[in-house]
């Protein structure tokens, strides 16, 4: 082939899904639009395969996704036909999304909504004439959120068309109405699942006047799932808002208020969960006001209520998180444990806590005790004779952390603790725990230098 074979081996690594070497590839001079043997370019064997990484490699590397196929049909226009958001996104890309004519995009949004409004499994049946049962699994569409996969007389969607209808109605400046994208989002009741996410992103990003306060008002609904959409949102907003302050007034005030009011334990565990992400001279009122409530998933979200970035505890404060440290709910008491350890009048009672929670057979709980052990400022012996004892569990992690504990005690046994961590694989070239062990051997170097100093 005229490009040395370039081409072949670019839709090898598309066909394997190896997106890194696809991007290699595309860097040495490969053609994005490479086609296969069938004339099917290296984009749309991506949107088959539903490889969103690959997918965005070939988009960023130049790949045409308005290229007309000979059904008619583009890889921009399949992206959206299969249903994955997450492939669809790839595709989309930022260029198109600045460049996509008005006409263009409103027959996206028709197939999108024809998706949407029909049903995957009736647009299915029209399409292959099957009238036997369709096969659903649930799968992951990317890192974070979950999609339904559906499968009839050979054909497999995805069932995401809702959250590639708000990304795409965005994309083509459509002002969807609030309570219409909500009502897609709770449609599925799981913030996991694409449709919510797609839709709170949607309306995080918007910069009118109107969408804030039109969101909030659903705080009112009586279907605690529009409630628990809200008290999402307003999360998302604390940390991914750019325009807009972290700690925005209206957001605060809003949850304060919540905070007192909502009677669903669900919610309010989630309205806590979001007031804990700000900071308001209201917020540990809110923590104490539910110190005691009845459900764990409420009083699990109260220990964040008294944060204080490094400044001392009120003695309100301080016996709520007591009180949370001997909470009956492991949650609770691992939670309390993490955000009183700097406390020194709370900390005999947190070590011991901690010193209780590594003995706990559930190897979860036993990790993060552990971790919250090692990063805790008690020096006491029973702490790093604990810490050298975790060095026997099963799980390597617990014994990074245990080591990782022990040298920044300046703990002698810190070589054996590494030593007896063993091997680590790959992913923790750039992990601090490991990292610990030659700033420990400076340290004990420096050590004795200045003792030998001294010393003469």
């Amino acid at each position: 082939m005229a490009d040395g074979g370039l081409g072949v081996r670019l839709l090898s690594a598309v066909r394997a899904g190896d997106a890194e070497r696809v991007q290699d590839l595309l860097d040495e001079g490969a053609d994005p639009d490479t086609v296969d043997e069938n004339g099917l370019p290296a984009l749309c064997v991506a949107v088959a395969a539903y490889d969103a990484p690959v997918a965005q490699a070939l988009v960023e590397g130049g790949a045409a996704v308005e290229r007309v196929l000979p059904d008619g049909t583009t890889p921009l226009w399949r992206a959206i036909d299969g249903g994955s958001h997450a492939v669809f996104e790839a595709v989309l890309g930022r260029e198109t999304r600045m460049r996509l004519p008005e006409s263009r995009g409103a027959e996206l949004i028709a197939l999108a909504s024809e998706w949407y409004g029909t049903g995957v499994t009736e647009v299915l049946r029209r399409r292959t004439g099957a009238a036997g049962p369709v096969t659903t699994a649930r799968v992951e569409d990317d890192l974070y959120d979950w999609v339904d996969e559906v499968s009839l007389g050979g054909l497999v969607v995805r069932a995401g068309h809702g959250a590639i209808l708000s990304t795409l109605e965005a994309a083509c400046r459509v002002q969807t109405p609030v309570d219409e994208l909500i009502a897609r989002a709770v449609r599925q009741p799981d913030e996991e699942h694409v449709d919510w996410a797609a839709a709170c992103w949607v309306l995080v990003r918007r910069r009118d006047d109107e969408s804030f306060p039109a969101v909030v008002a659903q705080r009112h609904h009586p279907d605690p799932v529009h409630r628990r959409f809200v008290a999402d949102y307003l999360r998302t907003r604390s940390f991914c808002d750019v325009e807009h302050p972290r700690y925005g007034k209206n957001e605060t005030a809003a949850l304060a208020a919540w905070s007192a009011e909502e009677t669903d334990s669900a919610v309010l565990a989630k309205v806590l969960g979001a007031f804990t992400e700000y900071e308001h001279p209201g917020l540990e009122a809110a923590g104490l006001r539910h110190v005691d409530h009845q459900d764990p998933r409420v009083r699990r979200e109260v220990p964040y209520a008294f944060l204080t970035d490094g400044g001392p505890l009120s003695p309100a404060g301080r016996e709520a998180l007591r009180a949370l440290v001997r909470d009956p709910d492991t949650e609770v008491r691992l939670r309390a444990c993490s955000v009183g350890a700097s406390d020194e009048d709370l900390r005999p009672e947190i070590t011991r806590a901690l010193l209780r929670m590594i003995e706990d057979p559930d190897p979860a709980v036993h990790r993060r005790a552990t971790e919250t052990l090692a990063t805790s400022p008690d020096r006491t012996p029973a702490v790093s004779d604990a810490l050298m004892a975790m060095l026997d569990a099963d799980d390597q992690l617990v014994r990074l952390e245990a080591a990782w504990g022990l040298a920044r005690r300046d703990d002698p046994r810190t070589e054996e603790a590494y030593a007896r961590v063993g091997p680590l694989g790959p992913g923790f070239e750039h992990d601090h725990r490991p990292g610990e062990l030659p700033h420990w051997r400076w340290r004990r170097k420096d050590a004795e230098d200045a003792a030998f100093r001294n010393g003469h």
